[in-house]
């Protein structure tokens, strides 16, 4: 199985969020095959380990071997969104959910670290993770309980196999339920839908008073109405709405809290677990890392600052290390029914990732993709979580 092959095989496994556990046990076989320590972790995610031989030691006097490895943790999500896109390979591309959005990304990582010789010292780990197209985030949220900060963190998401996404934006959603009496249509009181819609406008109009003078997407607050529905049993009436927020860095968050409550007027409200905004400095050495990797192949490196989210912003305010996304795909294809990724850049990917791998000192370059060997120890079948 090649590189190719595997990518196709991967994204060919439905992996909605929260049934990903076919995918993850398949990650675990490859990762096994390519000489990675591997199993599924409680939370589901598929973990990965190449180590490195230990430091020699340096004057006879301390043993160096028994200094603590440096590790570069490379991590990418296996679930997807719903909706059933035909897996085919057509004029060189491969179409399927998830190809771009992550598992093209991830497939990169696994593939790249296999390639790898991890240098003296050092540790690859490769994550599959699962549930972060869901708020919950349920397997960044795992590790980063478990799981000390590494040296660095790359996280797999489509930033273009040139290009390189230092940030992203932060978010949250609210969940807004109104029940009233109904009433007679020429009454004074308003539908219940009205107070729905009143606290919308309200939101927007506070969006307009924050993003004054501010001239880029990522530097703005922008709320979004997801859904809004009604129902009545002819006694009462009530109204839900849905309403997602992208968060700039250093946004208030409880200055929103207290405008929807002084706005909720009765109705109940509830906020998701919010996920700030974050981003790594393009001072940093894993940028320079890229940037050289990518000037190796006649490319210049584009660095990006999202308006999505993604693990990035899980990950980076607990671990606080150099942490950046990059992945193979066009993320504007991202969850649309025409989802795909050239395979030519995705192959472009794991000449860049092998070049940063060896530019920050965690692998030795080698002549040739190494061959897959057969799995060893426990069979990939009998991988369970926990």
């Amino acid at each position: 199985m090649d590189a190719v092959e595997f990518l196709q095989r991967l994204v060919e496994i439905p992996s909605v969020s929260g049934d990903e556990g076919a995918a993850a046990v398949f990650l675990v076989e490859r990762m096994r095959a390519l000489g990675f320590e591997a199993h599924v972790d409680a939370a589901g995610n598929a973990v990965g380990v190449r180590r490195g031989p230990p430091l020699p030691r340096d004057d006879g006097a301390s043993d160096a071997g028994d200094a603590e490895p440096r590790e570069i943790v490379l991590l990418g999500h296996m679930d997807t969104v719903p909706g059933h896109v035909p897996v085919r390979v057509v004029d060189g591309k491969l179409y399927g959910r998830g190809s771009v959005d992550a598992k093209g990304p991830l497939a990169a990582f696994v593939e790249a670290v296999g390639r790898a010789e991890p240098a003296p010292g050092t540790v690859l780990t490769v994550i599959g993770v699962v549930e972060e197209e869901v708020a919950s985030s349920r397997g960044a949220h795992h590790i980063a309980r478990t799981r000390g900060a590494p040296e660095v963190c790359l996280i797999g998401e489509p930033s273009g196999w040139d290009a390189l996404t230092l940030g992203y934006k932060g978010c949250t959603a609210l969940h807004y339920e109104r029940t009233q009496a109904v009433g007679h249509g020429a009454g004074e009181a308003p539908p219940v839908a009205e107070h729905a819609v009143r606290l919308w406008n309200r939101l927007e109009a506070y969006a307009a008073e924050l993003n004054a003078g501010r001239e880029r997407v990522v530097d703005q607050f922008t709320p979004s109405l997801r859904a809004m529905n009604t129902r009545g049993d002819g006694l009462h009436e009530e109204v839900t709405m849905s309403v997602g927020f992208r968060l700039p860095e250093g946004f208030d968050l409880e200055a929103l809290h207290e405008l929807v409550a002084e706005e909720a007027d009765g109705a109940r409200v509830r906020f998701d677990r919010a996920e700030p905004a974050w981003r790594t400095p393009r001072s940093t050495p894993v940028v320079g890392a890229f940037g050289r990797a990518l000037a190796g192949q006649g490319r210049r490196l584009r660095a990006k600052h999202k308006t999505g989210t993604a693990d990035l912003n899980v990950l980076g305010p607990v671990w606080r290390c150099p942490i950046v996304a990059y992945g193979p795909g066009d993320s504007r294809l991202d969850h649309t029914p025409d989802e795909h990724i050239v395979l030519d850049e995705y192959r472009a990917s794991l000449e860049v990732l092998g070049r940063v791998l060896e530019e920050l000192g965690f692998a030795r370059r080698t002549e040739a993709p190494r061959e897959p060997r057969p799995a060893t120890g426990a069979s990939a079948a009998g991988c369970a979580a926990g």
